[in-house]
């Protein structure tokens, strides 16, 4: 995966990256800078010529290619120029298109997916400066885009047409280091644009659909190391990434026609980010969206009109990858804040207004520490695992519990350790300490009037109150409003200080 995403970036913006410095870089060095960096990553290049005219560096027919279970992508530019602008910068140029070609084995017998592209970037400039050691590529252009030529050897529509671009794009990679190389980056956008159409060939139906991006913005940084092929190893080696992207104002409108009517969405956000991680220690990514909005319309939907919206949604996610002798953490979070749905859809289950219509929020958040026995990554030892547990739980906070609907809400914070020397007294789960601080507003009411709308019968009712009953307890002069104190000690499990195991 890294390295289709590496020479998917590099195809990007001119296949270069690097650092400044005070020194300067000759065509043939920045060309050998971005060929040891291109092997790195376990690609392999080709060129027809290499010849020096003056103070250029042309390279004609250059080849590029990589592959990785199964799957080989190549990219040939016509011609790639160096060329020594005297000051000890190099400016490089390139054909303004260039073919893309992604071929996957065939699954079952079926014959191979090729995929093929168009990528272009008319009057792209870029700029090497620095040294050999250290050198920085400054880029620039007005439009790059990408445009699915075709799709082989599948069901695929054979009018499928993707379009994407991407305007006034602006940034620049470092590299330093020579086989093990440290990489930085940063760019900018005004704007990026998707299209998507085709008919599906076994039913004729139709789709079609525009998404767009405004103010786009990202960093990133990370480590090759010389053998990229094993990523375990790699990992160990010293392999990492980090980065993170913003955008602005977001749109999106798809409509599908089948044979039983048409389908339209359309929506979009004020803005959002996504952030990822990858190194020895730790694999995370997450993100986040406000003032998100969706409609749904169509032939199929038992009212005229389905309506989303919310106010921030958000997630996050890290968790240890490599094996190790003390803890190491982990976090994971989901947010959903002021949801708030059609009408229609409430009137489904409430058609008497029974329930109290407000925004719905969901929070969780947890973190905590776990020790691997395995490496994750490692595909071997995994599967020698078998069944097994890849490791122990050592300790878990609930930051934070949100959830909050229909005129009730429930909070809560907690902190627990776990002894994995005991797998006996919880079942198999390692015996925990601690405590998770819990209230409930509202609870009571919500029961009442889900029982008056009789979606749950009065029997499973009385269970539901004896439960709340046995785990919490009402507070004095509120009669809505109950907390739990649920904790864990001496092998025990208590709720409001009585021992329930």
């Amino acid at each position: 995966m890294t390295q289709w995403k590496f020479m998917c970036s590099t195809a990007l913006v001119a296949l270069v990256a690097a650092n400044a410095a005070l020194a300067d870089v000759t065509p043939d060095e920045v060309w050998e800078n971005w060929k040891t960096l291109s092997t790195s990553y376990g690609q392999t290049i080709t060129t027809q010529s290499e010849v020096t005219d003056g103070d250029a560096l042309i390279i004609s027919g250059l080849e590029i290619k990589s592959s990785q279970d199964g799957a080989e992508a190549s990219i040939t530019v016509e011609e790639l120029t160096f060329t020594d602008n005297g000051d000890g910068s190099v400016d490089v140029t390139m054909s303004d298109s260039y073919p893309m070609t992604i071929r996957a084995d065939g699954i079952d017998g079926k014959p191979d997916v090729v995929t093929t592209l168009t990528i272009s970037h008319p009057e792209l400039v870029i700029t090497a400066s620095g040294s050999a050691a250290e050198t920085r590529y400054d880029f620039e252009g007005p439009t790059l885009a990408v445009k699915l030529d075709g799709v082989e050897g599948t069901d695929a529509p054979t009018d499928m047409k993707v379009d994407v671009t991407v305007t006034d794009l602006a940034g620049n990679y470092i590299v330093t280091g020579d086989e093990a190389k440290a990489i930085s980056s940063n760019m900018t956008a005004a704007a990026l644009a998707m299209v998507i159409a085709g008919t599906d060939p076994e039913d004729g139906s139709k789709i079609s659909a525009n998404f767009s991006l405004a103010d786009l913005a990202g960093t990133a940084s990370g480590k090759t190391v010389a053998d990229m092929t094993d990523l375990a190893a790699a990992l160990k080696a010293g392999f990492g990434s980090e980065g993170s992207f913003t955008y602005g104002a977001t749109s999106y409108d798809m409509t599908v026609n089948e044979p039983a009517g048409e389908t339209k969405v359309t929506g979009g956000a004020a803005g959002g980010d996504l952030n990822f991680v990858m190194d020895a220690a730790r694999l995370g990514y997450g993100g986040g969206a406000k003032d998100v909005t969706v409609s749904i319309s169509g032939a199929q939907i038992p009212f005229p009109q389905v309506n989303l919206a919310y106010k921030e949604g958000a997630f996050n996610f890290v968790m240890p990858v490599s094996k190790g002798d003390a803890p190491s953490d982990f976090a994971l979070m989901t947010k959903l804040v002021d949801l708030t749905i059609s009408d229609e859809i409430w009137a489904m289950f409430d058609p008497t207004n029974q329930l109290p219509r407000d925004p719905m929020t969901l929070v969780l958040d947890t973190k905590g520490t776990a020790k691997l026995n395995v490496d994750l990554m490692d595909q071997k030892a995994m599967e020698a695992l078998g069944e097994g547990m890849p490791g122990e739980l050592n300790s878990l906070d609930l930051t934070a519990l949100q959830l909050k609907m229909a005129g009730a809400e429930v909070t809560g914070t907690g902190a627990l350790t776990f002894d994995n020397t005991d797998l006996v007294t919880f079942g198999g789960v390692p015996a925990p300490t601690g405590k998770v601080e819990l209230k409930a507003v509202g609870v009571n009411g919500l029961l009442d009037k889900l029982m008056a709308m009789g979606l749950v019968p009065e029997d499973q009712m009385m269970g539901a109150r004896m439960m709340l009953g046995m785990f919490a307890k009402v507070v004095e002069g509120q009669p809505d409003t109950m907390t739990s104190t649920l904790e864990f000690k001496d092998k025990g499990f208590f709720a409001n200080g009585m021992q329930l195991q």
